[in-house]
């Protein structure tokens, strides 16, 4: 058998359902056997963008994703997709083609040593420089960038070593069981839960995964324990729970820091510090801190747990619930009335009519327009930090905000990927119009296919997020405008459908029709961005309830 024929059957074993990628004369054997596979090739404009759209898949089914470049700049493509699945945990495994052996000893056109420059943003990665490895190569590549935390692993095929004839099969694809916590780190959590008098769950990234989001709705209502969830961790408790105190937004003194500032235990679980910094809630380092995760913490000053549970954490959180199932109930009162800020907070400008419209006008609209279990993926810029405030969210992994790399330019690849994961549901980009542009040509990729998803440019003719920074930062700007193009002719050139909103009232109806065309649509939206300083006043004031 051939070489590259083993490696397209053992991605088979895996279940691989795409390949998102650019393909290039180094693979050209890979592409050649992928032929009368059964899983489907997605060509796409930019590896960036193949690499946003494995990511998403990764993490949308927890399945890792995979992409596909050639050497050199193909590879290097890939790397900003790569390092956002390293940092946001989502199982990724990245193909590359390379040079033929006789090449590695020296500079050589478009030879970079691939291997070498992924590891940073890898969990593992190897060159293939014998066929005979392919069978544990590929099984170990997908074992690891799905086991706990998930992440990226990356493989290299040398074109001379595809091309060489190989006598072996697939490795079988077995489940593994994660260990449970240990029984006396059990009984020390229990300990500190019943002692706590304002107890206050910190909900990250882990949480999203399906059995521990179901294990900890249980919990919460069980257990009367209030909940903030980390942008990654949005939708691990449904919102309209009288416990979810809703998700971290800015760093400053925002209304989720006066539930830390009360609680007298903060449980993490399924927190990483990389996605949300400790400093900004365990400021003077004194706050009691129960970790509940698959792994130990990362070490940091601000993060110093009291105790660490580790352990798969559905299994830990159904022990705790009957542990302490014949406890009392906490009556959080404050959390109640912080709750009830907040939501006051959510609603004072949701309909307010002036034009450009508030950001706040926006999300609420967009929550009106979509069902519980639709998703909305966010880019990075000044609508993530509303995004992740305002937008409520009812279910995991329904409301993707990366708080890891956190790179402009992923939403509109995660949108091919979420609709191919999820083709029945409705999905929903909110974007700035600066990370619209950054992988816009992939456009063509999700109208080649068929795919239908709405894009909500918030359109400020600028880098608005810096432009905020600066501003607070030195009261002044620079380096931060631009000029867009007519985004309903560009959406019009792709055979997407474009609009332009020209009143706040036009929104709401423009967005429900997009929703319900099978195509494309690209929604121009002129923002008011100085509700972000309007926003710092606000919480410069004493915010939190008595």
């Amino acid at each position: 058998m051939k070489a590259s024929d083993l490696f397209v059957k053992c991605l088979e074993n895996e279940e691989v359902e795409y390949i998102f990628g650019v393909p290039g004369e180094e693979n050209e054997d890979i592409m050649i056997s992928l032929i009368n596979s059964k899983i489907k090739f997605i060509p796409t404009r930019h590896e960036q963008g193949a690499a946003f759209m494995a990511a998403i898949f990764g993490r949308l089914t927890g399945k890792a994703g995979v992409c596909l470049a050639t050497l050199g700049p193909g590879a290097m493509n890939l790397t900003t997709g790569l390092a956002e699945a390293h940092l946001g945990n989502m199982p990724v495994v990245a193909l590359t083609g390379q040079g033929g052996l006789h090449r590695f000893h020296k500079q050589n056109f478009q030879f970079i040593d691939v291997v070498n420059s992924f590891k940073p943003i890898t969990k593992w990665n190897a060159s293939i420089t014998t066929p005979s490895i392919i069978p544990e190569a590929v099984r170990k590549a997908f074992k690891v960038a799905e086991m706990e935390r998930p992440g990226v692993a990356h493989l290299e095929l040398p074109e001379d070593v595809a091309k060489k004839e190989v006598d072996a099969k697939p490795l079988a694809r077995l489940k593994v069981r994660r260990p449970s916590a240990d029984h006396k780190a059990i009984e020390q959590a229990v300990k500190m839960i019943k002692e706590a008098k304002n107890p206050l769950i910190l909900a990250g990234n882990g949480c999203v995964r399906t059995r521990v989001s179901k294990q900890l709705n249980s919990f919460v209502d069980e257990r009367g324990i209030p909940i903030v969830h980390t942008q990654m961790g949005k939708g691990a408790v449904s919102d309209r729970s009288e416990y979810s105190l809703f998700t971290t937004g800015i760093h400053a003194k925002d209304y989720y820091v006066c539930g830390f500032d009360r609680a007298d235990l903060i449980i993490t679980l399924g927190y990483n510090i990389v996605e949300f910094s400790p400093l900004h809630w365990n400021k003077n380092k004194d706050n009691k801190i129960l970790h509940i995760d698959f792994l130990p913490s990362e070490v940091d000053e601000y993060y110093n747990p009291d105790l660490e549970v580790i352990g798969d954490i559905s299994n830990t959180l159904w022990i705790l619930r009957e542990k302490l199932k014949n406890e009392q109930k906490k009556n959080p009162e404050y959390f109640f009335r912080l709750r009830k800020t907040i939501l006051e907070d959510h609603h004072e400008k949701e309909n307010d009519n002036s034009f450009p419209l508030k950001p706040q006008r926006i999300i609420h609209d967009i929550r009106k327009s979509l069902a519980d279990s639709d998703i909305l993926i966010s880019d990075v810029g000044m609508h993530k930090i509303w995004t992740a405030r305002m937008y409520k969210t009812y279910e995991p992994n329904t409301c993707l905000i990366d708080n890891g790399l956190c790179s402009m330019g992923i939403s509109l690849p995660g949108a091919v990927a979420a609709k191919l994961v999820h083709p029945d549901k409705k999905v929903v980009v909110v974007t700035g119009d600066g990370g619209f542009m950054m992988n816009s040509q992939e456009l063509e990729t999700a109208i080649r296919f068929g795919l239908s998803f709405v894009v909500v440019i918030f359109n400020d003719s600028k880098y608005g997020m810096v432009e905020w920074k600066q501003q607070t930062h030195h009261q002044k700007t620079f380096g931060i405008d631009f000029k867009n193009p007519d985004f309903v002719k560009y959406a019009e050139s792709f055979g997407a459908k474009g609009y332009r909103v020209g009143k706040a009232e036009d929104f709401s109806r423009i967005l429900k029709k997009s929703l319900e065309e099978n195509t494309v649509a690209i929604i121009d939206v002129p923002v008011d961005y100085s509700e972000n300083y309007e926003l710092m006043k606000k919480l410069g004031q004493e915010i939190c309830p008595i």
